[in-house]
Order: C-alpha cells, then sequence, then structure tokens
C-alpha cells in the first residue's frame, strides 16, 4: 500500500501535540491527586481501556513473551509514569518535557553497555553534548523552585529516561518478533494490575468523594492514558510502518517545543538559558540519530 504523505504528516502532528501535552495533562492531575495516584491511574486506566481491545489477542504463544513485556512494561511504562509525576512536584511541565528529549540518548547508552549496539563516533560526540547541554538546563534553575529542588525533579527525569532507553532495547532484543501492538498489550496487563492494587492501597476513594477538583483531574489523566500511552502506540507503529523509522523518530523534536509552549501558556518561567540548552540537547539527539 502506498504511503499517503498528507496522513503521515496529520499522524506526526497529532503524536507531537498528545505526548507534548502529557506533561501539562500529569500538572493537571496532580491538582487533586498525589504523584503516585496519578502514575497509579494513568497505567490502569490505559490497561483497563486496551483490555477488552485485546483480548483476541491473547494465547499461549503470546505469553511466552511474558518476561521481556515485563521488562518492556516496566521500564517503558510503569516506573516512568511515576518519576515523572514526582518530578512535576518539584520542576515546571516545561522543564520535564524538554528534559524528556533525553530518551534517544540514553537508548544509545544503555544499548550500548547492556547490548553490545556499536557506536559511531558522532554518536559520541552527541552524547557528550546532550548531556553537557542537560546539566546547563538543570543548573538553569527554576524561577519558584530551589536548585535543590530543580537537581533532584530533573534527576528523576532523567532515570525516567534512561528506563525508556533500556526499554526500547529490550523491545529490540527480546519482542522485536512480536506484533508492537500485542507486545503493549501483554506489558499493559502484567503492570497493569500493580498499578490498580497501589492504587487502592491509597486514599484514592477518598479523594474522589472530597476533593473539589477530583472528578477534572480524573478526566484529563484518562485523556493521558487513553491517548498518551494507549492509543499513541499503535498510532505510532502505523506511521514507522507507513512514513520510516527515521520520520517517525523526528517526533522526539517536536515534543519538547510543545511542552514549553503549554509551559508558557500556564504561566510557567521559560528563559533564554532554557531555550538554548534545549537547542543543545536536541543536537545531540540529531547527531545520535544521524545516519
Amino acid at each position: 500500500m502506498k504511503s499517503n504523505p498528507l496522513l503521515n504528516w496529520i499522524i506526526f502532528t497529532g503524536l507531537a501535540l498528545t505526548w507534548g501535552s502529557s506533561f501539562i495533562l500529569m500538572k493537571r492531575g496532580l491538582d487533586a491527586f498525589s504523584s503516585g495516584q496519578v502514575a497509579a491511574l494513568r497505567i490502569s486506566i490505559a490497561f483497563l481501556f486496551m483490555l477488552p481491545l485485546g483480548i483476541r489477542h491473547f494465547n499461549r504463544e503470546i505469553w511466552k513473551n511474558w518476561l521481556g513485556a515485563a521488562g518492556m512494561g516496566t521500564f517503558g511504562n510503569l516506573l516512568p509514569a511515576f518519576l515523572f509525576t514526582k518530578a512535576e512536584t518539584m520542576i515546571s511541565s516545561a522543564l520535564t518535557g524538554m528534559l524528556n528529549s533525553l530518551t534517544p540518548l540514553f537508548t544509545l547508552i544503555t544499548g550500548l553497555i547492556l547490548f553490545r549496539v556499536r557506536v559511531k563516533p558522532w554518536q559520541v560526540v552527541g552524547i557528550v553534548v546532550g548531556l553537557a547541554a542537560t546539566f546547563v538546563l538543570l543548573n538553569a534553575g527554576e524561577k519558584e523552585e530551589s536548585s535543590s529542588n530543580a537537581l533532584l525533579g530533573g534527576g528523576m527525569v532523567m532515570l525516567a529516561t534512561l528506563f525508556y532507553g533500556l526499554s526500547v532495547n529490550i523491545i529490540k532484543s527480546k519482542l522485536s518478533h512480536m506484533n508492537p501492538v500485542e507486545a503493549t498489550l501483554l506489558a499493559l496487563t502484567i503492570i497493569g494490575p500493580v498499578a490498580l492494587i497501589y492504587l487502592f492501597t491509597t486514599d484514592f476513594l477518598h479523594v474522589m468523594q472530597t476533593h473539589p477538583l477530583a472528578w477534572q483531574s480524573l478526566g484529563f489523566i484518562t485523556i493521558l492514558a487513553v491517548f498518551g500511552t494507549a492509543l499513541s502506540v499503535i498510532v505510532y507503529n502505523i506511521l514507522i510502518r507507513d512514513a520510516g523509522v527515521l520520520f517517525a523518530a523526528s517526533v522526539t523534536y517536536a515534543i519538547p517545543i510543545v511542552a514549553m509552549l503549554w509551559g508558557v501558556f500556564d504561566g510557567e518561567w521559560i528563559n533564554w538559558i532554557h531555550i538554548v540548552a534545549i537547542c543543545g540537547i536536541l543536537s545531540g539527539v540529531w547527531m545520535v540519530n544521524k545516519k
């Protein structure tokens, strides 16, 4: 089937807006819920949404890949969800979105260390440039937060992107033979019950009954879970199939721009150092992805 360039650009734009908006959606979820509850709700809702769609896919053959799927779900969804929401109690959603662009760098680093992926000289330079720009970004600080909070929150986001990179390499090495949708369903099926159990050990029900913004926050988290976690992976794989890996990977460059725009719209503080630093990170990402 011939690729439709217009459809590819529509999907690209939709993914950039969806993933770039995820950080402000997390922030709105925190209006009523704790960081742990926002993370658990995100995973739980995505799991419950996808489960009816994927029942027909489950069979004994798929479950043979449970270990790889557990790694994908744990490092690609569960742990980053908790780290990102906790980080947003310390730093702005815009800064969180900027730091998220480190994912390709950590994908290469974890591939090099754990999976013996071959690295070209310019990719090493890209890693150095990207990480140096990250330290500049973190040291730029937050207008309303202490520098120690900014460093701790930024460190949590960096750890989350490290886990993302590890997840990508697990998918490449352990799950490349699987349909991406089936792999995602299996991963969510493994981590979803864990998130649900955690959620109901908190005061989630009490918050729903007493907090005036509870339903509004739940609505924002539902949008995040359904579109940002469940459906986006399916659409992303369609983009990879029809437009190629390089075009699809370019979404990485658009996400922090959308996150910054949402931050400015929401009254968050952005200065010229943030902009220069994110340009440095994206330059490093470009070198890492350069063919």
